[in-house]
């Protein structure tokens, strides 16, 4: 009897295509949608917040403070809904858009090699520098993509199409440069991990470099640096020069020939730079399941506390400013009660509505910290530990606890940071209350962590996704719901509508206790369908 015969496809690289593109088919998607209703709901409450003159007066007067432009950057055309919407969130979606395309390039080149799969794909007709433009070219649909959406949602803003044009450009161009810096990164380290770090480095570092050359006019000249810092240098609804984004495209353009060029000269599996050898063996925490969780986990909190830090030390820095604004300019107050963030003429009040946002990079990392844990299932790096005498129950009970301790570490940092911050800047928010106010968001976490581990046990492949759903995506609910109108029962949909704003208040108590509820529901629902199914590979 003889075997079947093996069918190779008949056109490879189109099937190299449609992999790439259901590996970022879902994080896509979500990117998407935030480039397109966070814009269209700015520019929606626009019309509302400058109604009064004063109002208006008073935005520009707190938009050339030194320190809310160090956080938003420099404002521009504050006088066109557009130019405020740019203002407003422009930085915060470059980021999205970013960190999104240089983990996702990152996970499918890297990633997809460190696990074999790449020698299985390149072991056809297709050549190393073939499947990797292939890769890129569908990953770069999504910046392209996103900066079409933003450009749709700034269009229908007021009678000034220049300024959306080069701000969805914009997206577009930074999407793209993330792209080509992980791609690179691909290319030259032999893992993922310091791939990864080093292209989130960058763009942590050009989003520090934008943020000095806001903040310090001598400086401004470190924006021509940074890619965020060619965005903010391009000025849509201002000067709408093409420049900066021409400038930033060659970069991009010469990095990722670069990466091409790489592809082609080592071999799959390695990188350009080869492991560090000879060192000392390092055998600190690998003394047990939970000790291993705490060593994998140290550099990622590392890494996180270190962006949440500075972020909620600009947020202390600014809460007096911020504050001060609103005692003077009832109207925007008034709009923010109206949201649902009453008090926010002061300290505790401001400083409340942001540590609820906490709740967001918080869940990301515990969803992020799961979802390692899935792909190092998914990679067979797990199969070893499941022979050993060890039960599943333990090893996923090490990592919840690991992922749990390092969120509240972030808690922790965010309230220090806001404390130290406020302090500087002659505010009034005492240690105490600050975390109370981080610690208060745990209930949002918690939601986070147990679906990831839900999830883990039981479609470990979305783990990530899953994980982020109930902090991002109610969030995102919350602010859907308050934008249109919808039912209260939408709203309460939301984990964030149930949150009590402390410090200004003390906890929602029963609140608090049945969202921890149906987290630890959750955990063991996960940890349940973990031990009852195979290990995935």
């Amino acid at each position: 009897m003889t075997a079947p015969a093996l069918t190779l496809p008949a056109r490879p690289g189109a099937a190299i295509t449609g992999l790439a593109a259901r590996q970022i088919r879902r994080g896509g998607a979500i990117v998407l949608l935030l480039a397109a209703g966070m814009p269209a709901l700015v520019t929606a409450t626009y019309d509302g917040l400058t109604a009064d003159p004063a109002a208006a007066a008073g935005l520009t007067r707190i938009a050339a403070n030194p320190a809310i432009r160090t956080l938003f950057g420099t404002p521009i055309a504050l006088d066109h809904a557009g130019g405020f919407t740019v203002w407003r969130i422009g930085t915060v979606l470059a980021v999205i858009v970013t960190v999104w395309a240089a983990l996702t390039t990152t996970r499918v080149l890297r990633g997809e090699e460190d696990a074999g799969r790449w020698s299985l794909l390149l072991a056809g007709r297709s050549t190393p520098r073939a499947a990797l433009l292939r890769h890129l070219a569908v990953i770069a649909v999504v910046p392209v993509a996103a900066g079409i959406a933003v450009t749709a949602a700034l269009w229908t803003a007021g009678p000034d199409p220049a300024g959306a044009i080069v701000h969805g450009a914009g997206i577009t161009a930074a999407g793209l440069f993330a792209i080509a810096v992980a791609a690179l990164a691909a290319q030259v380290f032999p893992s993922r991990a310091p791939a990864s770090g080093t292209t989130v480095a960058v763009l942590g570092a050009g989003l520090l470099l934008r943020m000095i050359g806001d903040g310090l006019a001598a400086l401004g000249w470190l924006h021509w640096l940074s890619p965020f810092g060619l965005l903010a240098l391009s000025s849509p609804y201002g000067r709408d020069d093409p420049l900066p984004l021409l400038l930033l495209t060659a970069a991009t353009v010469g990095i990722a020939a670069t990466a091409l060029a790489a592809a082609g000269r080592r071999d799959i599996g390695g990188g350009l730079t080869a492991p560090a050898g000879g060192r000392a063996p390092r055998r600190w925490l690998l003394g047990g399941p939970v000790a291993f969780a705490v060593r994998r986990a140290i550099g990622p909190v590392l890494a996180w506390a270190a962006g949440i830090g500075a972020y909620f030390l600009l947020i202390g820095l600014t809460a007096r400013s911020v504050t001060e604004f609103l005692t003077g300019n009832t109207v925007f107050a008034d709009a923010a009660a109206q949201a649902g963030f009453a008090g926010m003429h002061t300290v505790e009040g401001f400083t409340a509505s942001i540590f609820a946002l906490l709740a967001l990079p918080a869940g990301a990392f515990t969803a992020a910290r799961m979802g390692a844990f899935a792909a190092a299932e998914t990679g067979r790096h797990l199969t070893s530990l499941a022979a050993a005498p060890l039960t599943r129950t333990r090893l996923l009970t090490a990592e919840t606890a690991a992922a749990a301790g390092g969120a509240l570490i972030l808690l922790t940092v965010a309230a220090l940071a806001t404390w130290a911050g406020v302090a500087v800047a002659g505010g009034g928010l005492t240690l105490p209350a600050a975390l109370a106010g981080t610690v208060n968001t745990l209930p949002v976490v918690a939601l986070s962590l147990g679906a990831a581990v839900l999830s883990a046990g039981a479609a470990p492949r979305v783990t990530v996704l899953a994980g982020t759903l109930p902090a991002t995506g109610g969030f995102l609910l919350l602010i859907l719901a308050e934008a249109t109108g919808a039912p209260g029962w939408t709203r309460n949909l939301s984990p964030f509508a149930h949150l009590a704003p402390v410090p200004l208040t003390g906890p929602a108590w029963t609140a608090t206790l049945t969202m921890t509820a149906i987290a630890a529901g959750l955990a063991i629902g996960g940890a349940v369908a973990y031990t009852r199914r195979d290990l995935h590979s």
